[in-house]
């Protein structure tokens, strides 16, 4: 992962480019507002403004440059049209994941696993506080749920509690389509987002939530 120095230095280039560029247009296809210049975007339960001046979190405060440089990047490698969303699939099943897939794991699901082991219902919690809602994702799992974590871009959580044949088992998941909105970087940040924002539910605070 990036150091903050060089998130900054991508996150102005990436205001550069948005300078160059028709927000109004790019609205309809991300699934976001468009109202004074700005586009306005939902990542997980926290609303954001998009635009020329930068990215702001309402009301006017500035995200961290993680932050900042996904939903930049979200908004520069915009497709012409929504594509079809696709299967559910793990991190590692991205083509271009490998490079950051041990820090992916890490962060997200080892870091789920340490911090709900036992405690279910206090994942539970935490998921429906963070906007999260039951889902079924596939095979049958003590909880599995969706999160809105951008327009176009929901993430599903699997989790299976410990019992006395196997230790607790956490996956996050995205639809195949996640990776025509963002680079394996941005989706990396999404999903260590998501497991620091559950371990601070938890009263905790991960290297996940650290990093982002």
């Amino acid at each position: 992962m990036q150091p903050a120095s060089v998130f900054e230095e991508t996150y102005r280039y990436y205001l550069e480019q948005i300078r160059r560029i028709d927000l109004e247009e790019r609205a309809r296809t991300l699934g976001a507002y468009f109202e004074q210049g700005r586009l306005e975007i939902a990542m997980f339960d926290r609303h954001y403004q998009v635009g020329p001046d930068g990215v702001f979190e309402r009301p006017g405060r500035k995200p961290n440059f993680a932050i900042r440089v996904v939903l930049a990047r979200y908004v520069l490698q915009c497709p012409a049209s929504p594509p079809p969303e696709g299967d559910w699939v793990t991190y590692r099943e991205f083509r271009d994941a490998s490079p950051l897939l041990s820090y992916f794991t890490a962060n997200t699901n080892k870091i789920i696993e340490s911090t709900y082991a036992g405690n279910l219902k206090g994942l539970e919690i935490a998921c429906r506080r963070l906007g999260g809602e039951n889902y079924r994702l596939g095979p049958e799992c003590d909880l599995t749920v969706r999160f809105c974590a951008l327009p176009r871009i929901p993430i599903g959580l699997t989790f299976n509690d410990r019992d006395e044949s196997f230790p607790a088992q956490a996956a996050v998941l995205f639809r195949r389509s996640a990776e025509a909105f963002l680079d394996m970087e941005c989706l990396c940040i999404l999903g260590t987002l998501l497991a620091g924002r559950l371990v601070a539910e938890a009263g905790g605070e991960s290297k996940a939530q650290k990093a982002v």
